[in-house]
């Protein structure tokens, strides 16, 4: 990978993260938060993704799977933060 796959690897990460913390009323976690969170979240989107047998490609398709796998994490994480 080289600098500007780098780059654009952590962009998506911080707006999947900055989203992801918008629908779930978080408000977002910081750059390096949401860089965290989105990353994470694109690791799970792409599991449950590659399981149900979905693919999106390109640029909005990786914010998209990386957004939906951070709410999910997100998710995941609030009830275990409840119990």
């Amino acid at each position: 990978m080289d600098i500007t796959g780098l780059i654009i690897f952590l962009l998506i990460g911080a707006v999947a993260g900055w989203l992801a913390g918008l629908l779930m009323k978080g408000g977002g976690f910081g750059l390096l938060g949401n860089i965290i969170v989105g990353i994470v979240g694109a690791v799970i989107g792409g599991f449950v993704f590659s399981l149900l047998g979905i693919s999106a490609g390109g640029l909005i398709g990786a914010i998209i799977t990386a957004t939906i796998g951070a709410v999910l994490l997100l998710f995941i994480v609030g009830l275990v933060k409840r119990a």
